[in-house]
């Protein structure tokens, strides 16, 4: 039951480092000036878009067999990999939302606008379908977003410039390897009736 919420903790506070979401906590910072508004933000963004990620990740491992699961849970592992060695930039459109909004509605909107078929969403479908309890999961890559950009909020340029992020990215994609792994074992370990 706490591997439902230690893994999607540990793998989304890695996928995040380096992330669009990170340079977007980066900017509102800088902008606003103001973290708490922004921490608050990121935390309602996170859990609305996270929730709704793990319910679809629940969804769906409800109608398939646990074989067929563990295969597209590999295969979606081996990919949510191979993209987090990618580095992030940030789009212009997700930085630019109205300041008038002021510090918390503008981070709300911008992180989840931003969350949205980002790698860490999809990392929640998947961790929502691998595991058991929803509420652990989404609560765990919750605490993983805030792992990364809490400090990024607080510290401002100093983490985000000092951060070794291409080893971040490989110990990110290490692990969601190692999830993949993990998933063809299972796979043929249901498969062969073991």
């Amino acid at each position: 039951m706490l591997e439902s919420l230690l893994v999607p903790t540990g793998i989304v506070a890695l996928a995040e480092i380096g992330d669009k979401t990170q340079l977007l906590a980066l900017i509102l910072a800088a902008r606003f000036r103001k973290p708490w508004p922004i921490i608050a933000g990121i935390v309602a963004a996170t859990l609305a878009n996270h929730a709704a990620a793990g319910a679809v990740g629940a969804w769906i491992s409800s109608y398939l067999t646990d074989s067929i699961l563990h295969w597209i849970l590999a295969a979606s592992f081996t990919a949510t990999a191979l993209w987090t060695l990618v580095p992030d930039k940030m789009d212009d459109d997700e930085a630019t939302t109205k300041r008038a909004f002021g510090p918390f509605l503008t981070t709300l909107i911008a992180f989840f606008i931003a969350e949205i078929g980002d790698k860490t969403q999809v990392a929640t479908i998947m961790l929502a379908a691998q595991y058991p309890d929803l509420l652990l999961v989404i609560i765990g890559t919750t605490l993983g977003m805030l792992i990364a950009n809490v400090p990024v909020v607080l510290a401002g340029n100093f983490a985000a410039d000092r951060l070794p992020l291409t080893l971040i990215r490989r110990v990110a994609a290490a692990a969601f390897f190692v999830l993949a792994i993990i998933a063809v074992y299972q796979a043929i370990k249901v498969s062969s009736g073991a």
